[in-house]
């Protein structure tokens, strides 16, 4: 059967966003009862994890905030994980998305600061109505295609950038070698078809470590 260009047929690629937290939290919910599945999980994140500027306990640390917001928003209104997604990066936490009202916006950004752990939060959700398929597959062709460039780009680690894209806006978080490699990335990001523009939230290793002595 052809979808049609009902917004609310095209909730399905934000879920997918989304489905590691989906799995955290029933994993959370059963009590972890397989630790087999569980292993085998945390060693195949253990792989990307190690090669990050964040490191392994960094990623973790990202993960369970992501998973504490993620839970606040699902215990508020489960619809609110549907349009709106959660990225978090050294504890900050990048919302991005569609919001239905004003409140439904100022709730999700309110919820995000209450999580245990989160340094800052930068709102990126927009309100108005649900994107149609075809721009929710045009975001979704955007975001692949910049990560395919950039893991293929041998003066970009890839490794360390995250990357959403909401109606043709890229928003780029993460950590940078220095401004020669962010200027590439952002770069790569504009140079794809249908982009209108590129926000930028990634920190320079060099600012994270000054900050840090």
């Amino acid at each position: 059967m052809a979808l049609s260009e009902n917004p609310s047929n095209f909730t399905l690629t934000p879920m997918i966003r989304s489905f590691r937290l989906f799995l955290l939290l029933a994993l959370v919910a059963v009590g972890a009862c397989d630790p087999v599945s569980l292993t085998l999980g945390a060693g195949a994140a253990t792989g990307v994890a190690a090669y990050q500027e964040r490191g392994i306990e960094g990623v973790a640390r990202d993960g369970a905030i992501e998973a504490r917001i993620f839970k606040l928003w699902v215990q508020r209104d489960k619809n609110m994980v549907v349009h709106m997604s959660i990225e978090v990066y050294e504890s900050r936490a990048l919302l991005t998305g569609v919001a239905r009202s004003e409140q439904e916006r100022a709730d999700a950004v309110g919820m995000a600061w209450k999580a245990d752990g989160i340094k800052d939060v930068m709102n990126e959700i927009v309100v108005g109505e649900a994107p149609s398929f075809s721009e929710v597959a045009r975001d979704t062709a955007i975001t692949a295609e910049l990560k395919s460039r950039l893991t293929f780009d041998g003066e970009v680690l890839a490794v360390n950038y995250a990357i959403e894209t909401v109606r043709g806006v890229v928003f780029l978080l993460g950590i940078a070698q220095d401004q020669a490699e962010l200027d590439r990335v952002i770069a790569q990001a504009r140079n794809i078809s249908y982009v209108r523009r590129v926000v930028s939230y990634v920190q320079l290793k060099a600012d994270i470590k000054g900050a840090g002595a």
